[in-house]
């Protein structure tokens, strides 16, 4: 365990990876980044606030389904939604003929 993930746990904050996929990755300009947060909510507001420079991700991110260590987050209040020391959130958009 990294000094940073001792003060990370003893904060309640996670470090993990969102990985983003099809327009949510396009207007990232990135597939995957590092998140440190407790929850869903703020990983998102973080990445949000990242990206601030590029006005369609928000609007995108709005769009999409999340995934949190491989399970739906559906309907859930992304607040409620706890991060994972080492976690993955994905991120999918609304896809086409799916």
């Amino acid at each position: 365990m990294t000094a940073g993930s001792a003060s990370a746990e003893a904060t309640g904050v996670s470090e993990g990876t969102i990985r983003y996929w099809a327009a949510a990755k396009a207007e990232a300009g990135t597939g995957e980044e590092p998140y440190r947060a407790a929850t869903l909510a703020e990983a998102l507001a973080a990445a949000r606030a990242l990206h601030a420079d590029r006005p369609r991700f928000a609007q995108v991110l709005g769009l999409c389904s999340f995934l949190v260590d491989g399970d739906p987050v559906g309907g859930r209040d992304h607040a409620t939604v706890e991060l994972k020391q080492g976690g993955t959130v994905e991120v999918l958009p609304p896809f086409a003929g799916g």
